[in-house]
């Protein structure tokens, strides 16, 4: 799927409207990036597009997202650029800009993603895990060779996993990493473990810097694909480094799609109808993040300016970008492939 012109301009068109409506606010800007597949598109772009608006505002060319955010919290390929986009290069500045990047991705997606053949007959197909690997050790690393762990960050970074040994959601946090080692862990080891989707990926263990903390780790996206809610949440019980927020009314959220995973024409059904295991993967992510969706939406009374939701839907033949569920939608039509 690619975005069209049309798209691109919806994007900068919101993105003005919101980076106005924040001037001079002095209420607590979320970001949160979905999880999404292999190329994050629809986040890539709206980054790219919202840094630039951010420079354009600012008048300074050398400003950043984590300029304007004061938290940034993502799942799978949105953890990526959230981690990518907080790294700090030692000198107090982000390791890259939103374009830097999305380029980056971009250039290594094939090796991020590349496909090894596995099972008896090798007729199963996996990412391999070494590959995938050795990408975000290069990019989650200083010129100077330093790795980066969770406390390196210019801002409060997020990044949701499932934790097989405990049976439950496990979520990475620069302010648990900044209060004990034990919940410091390698950003590139961060970024794998939410990346770690069970049909593709084998689980992910990794250990704390210091040793003491384990945790076998699968895909962020399927218990918090649009973690959205998780950084909220962590804002309000977190009066350390948010002293100021007292509720929904006191924060600015912006979150990013990346595409819903379900495109019905594309749907795989094994023989009688039964869905395929990546389907049902899918649909789960989907599931969840419509759900985070429809709470947050509540929660903030559906006011389109303190939460924005960017998220692209199939629409039979059409791609339909939404700007929150009661924003007037907007259709392109689908390209061929």
């Amino acid at each position: 799927m690619e975005l069209s012109k049309v798209t691109l301009e919806i994007f900068s068109k919101l993105e003005q409207k919101w980076l106005s409506h924040c001037e001079g606010s002095k209420k607590t800007r979320v970001l949160s990036i979905d999880g999404g597949g292999t190329t994050a598109v629809v986040s890539a772009a709206a980054l790219v597009h919202l840094e630039d608006q951010i420079q354009l505002k600012t008048g300074d060319s050398h400003s950043r997202i984590v300029d304007f955010f004061d938290v940034v919290v993502g799942t799978g390929i949105g953890a990526v650029f959230a981690a990518m986009l907080t790294a700090d290069d030692g000198s107090g500045r982000p390791l890259f800009s939103a374009k830097e990047a999305v380029r980056f991705l971009t250039e290594k997606q094939c090796e991020m993603f590349k496909i090894k053949h596995v099972g008896v007959f090798r007729r199963r197909r996996r990412f391999s895990g070494r590959s995938m690997d050795k990408v975000l050790k290069e990019a989650l690393r200083r010129e100077d060779g330093k790795v980066l762990t969770l406390k390196d960050t210019c801002k409060p970074l997020l990044v949701p996993c499932f934790d097989l040994n405990s049976s439950a959601p496990f979520v990475f946090s620069r302010a648990d990493a900044s209060e004990s080692p034990s919940f410091d862990f390698e950003l590139w080891k961060v970024c794998r473990a939410t990346t770690a989707t069970p049909s593709m990926f084998k689980p992910f263990a990794l250990t704390s810097v210091d040793g003491k903390t384990s945790c076998s780790a699968v895909d962020g996206g399927l218990v918090m694909n649009n973690p959205t809610a998780a950084a909220v949440t962590h804002v309000l019980h977190n009066k350390r480094d948010f002293p100021s927020v007292n509720g929904v009314e006191d924060l600015l959220v912006l979150s990013l799609g990346n595409g819903s995973q379900t495109d019905p024409s594309r749907r795989r059904l094994r023989h009688g109808g039964e869905c395929s295991t990546s389907t049902v993967v899918d649909i789960v992510l989907d599931g969840v993040s419509e759900t985070v969706d429809q709470m947050l939406g509540n929660a903030f009374c559906w006011n389109r300016t303190d939460y924005v939701r960017i998220q692209v839907y199939f629409i039979s033949n059409q791609i339909c970008v939404c700007f929150l569920r009661k924003c007037r939608k907007i259709r392109t039509k689908k390209k061929k492939e």
